[in-house]
């Protein structure tokens, strides 16, 4: 066949260790045989990221402002350990947490449901999709370990010199203080997206704080929220046929358990970050996870929902065999393709996602799949393929589909 065209390219960022060595296998099986793949590349690999002084994190960012999509594959946040490792010149933050500041993004993460995988939570029949709110709360905060006695206090001054000055705590010991902040134009930006994006999907949308505690930290959220709704998302909404509704945090984590899924549940960051490893987990796996980071301009990032799988690079550098995962940085790549096939009007490239898609889910409905999966699987006498083998399975099953 001969290879589908692309129009516009996408953005591509290249991660590290064990999913770096996946990215190129699907690349080589998956996509190059058929379509003349348009990139703009960026290597956000550890080592050239310490190169570069992370200023290739900022300008793949900036790249995908210009080209409204982006694929990213998995990447490595340092700590301790990994400075000794890479010989880093400081400890370079996230990736993901850099590239959401610069698109001021939210992140959308949904399981990937495949029969022979079955959630936990029996009732679950179409996947969650969870919104989390990616700026400020713990992730930007400011702590200090109190040594004892004294008085700890919260205060703003003005540009105008006006402070606002409150009591945090009369400390009779030692304890803890932790600062933490958000800004409205984030919480707007962060409503917009989801709006959007329960309309783009069709899918009602719920948000949920703990607004009867934090009574002006998390009403600002549930405020904002409403008043978008109200001033541009409502009419469309009601058109559409979709619900929108707040309610409490705990009262939203005790109602997803008994409802079939099918609805974007928006979060702030600490909870979102929580809840989506929860629903992944109830439905499998972090590999068998969606995640996009869309913009309040339409900007639209897609990446797997997991690390990088450093146990199974080891391994691979020993010359071991490996049996890693593939599926969620599959679907970043077709949830990618599709996303440029639909803003470039190529039906071609849509349909291609699909397809890609269905080869992927069909190979393990076949009984073929890697170990992770074989582990909770319900199908029977199933193959369990190591990491190369299963991405040429799909190859084959792929074939067949076009």
């Amino acid at each position: 066949m001969e290879k589908i065209k692309m129009a516009t390219p996408l953005v591509e960022m290249d991660g590290d260790e064990m999913t770096r060595i996946l990215w190129k296998m699907i690349k080589d099986e998956l996509i190059l045989p058929f379509i003349d793949l348009k990139t703009e590349y960026y290597d956000l690999g550890l080592e050239h990221r310490n190169e570069t002084d992370d200023k290739v994190t900022f300008d793949s960012a900036e790249a995908a402002k210009k080209y409204g999509v982006a694929v990213k594959c998995a990447t490595i946040t340092p700590n301790a350990a990994r400075m000794d490792e890479y010989n880093l010149k400081e400890m370079w933050k996230s990736p993901n947490g850099t590239i959401r500041a610069v698109l001021d993004g939210t992140v959308f993460r949904a399981p990937i449901q495949v029969k022979g995988i079955d959630p936990c939570v029996k009732n679950w029949k179409k996947p969650i999709t969870l919104a989390r709110h990616a700026y400020g709360d713990v992730y930007k905060n400011t702590e200090i370990k109190v040594p004892g006695a004294g008085k700890a206090e919260i205060v703003f001054t003005g540009e105008d010199g006006q402070e606002i000055r409150q009591t945090i705590h009369e400390f009779t010991g030692s304890g803890v203080i932790q600062g933490i902040h958000n800004t409205d134009k984030s919480i707007t930006s962060f409503a917009k997206a989801c709006f959007a994006y329960a309309l783009d999907t069709k899918q009602d949308l719920w948000f949920a704080t703990k607004d009867t505690i934090s009574k002006v930290y998390d009403h600002n959220f549930k405020d904002i929220f409403q008043e978008v709704y109200d001033s541009e998302f409502k009419d469309k909404f009601e058109e559409a046929g979709l619900e929108y509704f707040y309610t409490l945090i705990d009262d939203a984590v005790a109602r997803v358990m008994k409802t079939e899924g099918g609805f974007i549940w928006a979060c702030k960051n600490y909870d979102g970050d929580v809840m989506s490893d929860m629903v992944s987990s109830a439905c499998g796996s972090l590999a068998m996870m969606t995640s996009v980071l869309v913009s309040p301009d339409g900007i639209y990032e897609y990446e797997a929902a997991h690390g990088t799988v450093q146990r199974h690079y080891y391994k691979h550098l020993k010359g071991e065999e490996t049996s890693t995962n593939s599926v969620a940085t599959i679907f970043a790549w077709t949830g990618a393709l599709r996303k440029r096939g639909e803003l470039d009007n190529i039906k071609e490239l849509m349909d291609f996602a699909d397809k890609l898609e269905e080869a992927t889910l069909g190979t393990i409905e076949s009984g073929s799949m890697t170990k992770d999966l074989a582990l909770i699987t319900s199908i029977k006498d199933v193959n369990v393929l190591n990491s190369e083998g299963f991405i040429k399975e799909i190859r084959k099953n792929l074939e067949m589909k076009l």
